[in-house]
């Protein structure tokens, strides 16, 4: 009923929404007499500030067509160069560029919103490096004829991905954003411990959840203080017979949407305003900035119970990575295993999601690497977005990484002529799931 109920208020915000645009663009209008009147401006913005909060948003797209490399503007391609029933791994290829750029696997979170929330991030990447991410599906469009997917599944697509792409010749970089930390750190620590070979040059982990019994945050608290039967009997729901999940069990992206929203209203309602006061001034620049934020903030997907469920109850109630009883199909994840993998955690000082010190513990955690091969960067001023996108992650943080991963990677020049394409896997370009 929690979804459906949804579905009919969306449909009904969808009329409204089309209703205050219509409405923005008569208060503006040549023709209209009331344009004229010192009220309209304001009218008028206070529709285009409605209707942008409230239309219903699909799957963002990246829109990444090009970069500038050395001076010069470079295509860019998105490939989908494997796919799995909840996931694709993406390639943003640069066709007149090398493959001595260092390999980067950004691992987009699987936290309601989707891969594009990282657009930022690996726009900044894309001068210096060949960049993959992980777009992860949206649950209500998996059937359920697919099974489930859980953070075991999630841990497996890590390693074979990471495999595929140490395939091509040379061990990739990896960096994962927010949640992925736990798998990615998981993926790693199996992926040593078993000798492979394509482990991963350097492990970069930006605002994630190791050990959230550090500084713990209101979510984190959320997480602990209930018990693991609150969440499934009263956030998790079925997916209507509209979509082609229809009955798979998810925990909805609205809902995580209503909690961050929740925890920053006066800080969203601020830029709604500031928003309103730009279009009324018609500085449409600054406008823009904040609508194309919240164009990302507001798209949201949902995801597996399963996958849910398990991290709720494996990572923020009862810690069994920080404590080294963290399992793994049937096999116990030593994060001890990691000796040539180095790692970089990066915490935000305002973060209130993941607070100061949680992904830090990491380096702890891998005990047998040496120090020369562990590092740590608190941006300053920085909240839980602020460390992987908008300027403090371009100017900050960026050169940060890219350093971390020129240092511990395998030499090699900037750029040299030649293709650096993996071959789609039977997919045009561009297509996305169904």
């Amino acid at each position: 009923m929690l979804y459906d109920a949804y579905e009919v208020s969306r449909g009904w915000f969808a009329g409204a929404t089309a209703a205050a645009r219509i409405g923005s663009g008569w208060m503006t209008s040549f023709f209209n007499p009331l344009a004229y009147t010192g009220g309209a401006p304001v009218a008028a913005a206070a529709l285009d500030v409605f209707a942008h909060a409230m239309k219903p948003r699909g799957k963002p797209a990246f829109g990444l067509a090009e970069t500038i490399i050395d001076g010069w503007r470079v295509p860019v391609e998105e490939r989908i160069v494997d796919r799995r029933p909840f996931g694709q791994l993406k390639h943003f290829a640069r066709p007149t560029v090398e493959s001595c750029d260092p390999t980067v696997l950004v691992i987009a979170p699987m936290s309601g919103h989707y891969a594009t929330l990282l657009r930022g991030t690996v726009e900044r990447l894309l001068p210096n490096h060949d960049v993959f991410i992980t777009d992860w599906r949206d649950a209500k469009l998996a059937p359920t004829a697919l099974g489930t997917f859980s953070l075991n599944d999630y841990i497996d697509y890590l390693i074979d991905w990471i495999a595929l792409l140490g395939a091509r010749g040379e061990r990739p970089h990896v960096l994962a954003v927010c949640q992925p930390s736990v798998p990615a750190f998981a993926a790693v620590a199996l992926m040593a411990a078993a000798g492979h070979p394509h482990r991963p040059y350097t492990l970069t982990m930006m605002g994630g959840p190791i050990d959230t019994r550090e500084a713990p945050t209101e979510v984190n608290r959320l997480a602990m203080e209930r018990p693991l039967a609150w969440f499934e009997q009263n956030v998790i729901t079925s997916v209507p017979l509209t979509y082609p999940g229809r009955g798979r069990r998810i925990y909805p992206g609205f809902l995580q949407l209503a909690g961050f929203m929740a925890m920053n209203l006066g800080n969203h309602l601020v830029s709604h305003w500031e928003m309103f006061k730009h279009l009324i001034a018609g500085d449409d620049e600054s406008a823009e900035a904040t609508m194309r934020f919240y164009e990302e903030y507001l798209s949201v997907c949902d995801m597996d119970a399963h996958f849910y469920l398990q991290t709720v109850d494996e990572v923020f109630q009862r810690h069994l990575l920080p404590r080294r009883e963290f399992r793994h199909r049937g096999v116990v994840v030593d994060p001890g295993a990691i000796t040539d993998t180095a790692i970089l955690a990066i915490e935000g000082e305002r973060d209130d999601i993941s607070g100061i010190g949680q992904t830090k513990a990491a380096l702890g955690l891998a005990r047998n690497l040496k120090p020369d091969r562990k590092d740590y960067f608190l941006v300053p001023e920085a909240g839980h977005y602020g460390i992987f996108n908008g300027r403090r992650w371009r100017d900050l943080v960026a050169p940060v990484v890219e350093d971390f991963i020129r240092l511990h990677g395998a030499r090699a020049p900037l750029h040299r002529p030649g293709p650096s394409l993996l071959p789609a896997q039977d997919i045009p370009p561009g297509v996305e799931f169904a």
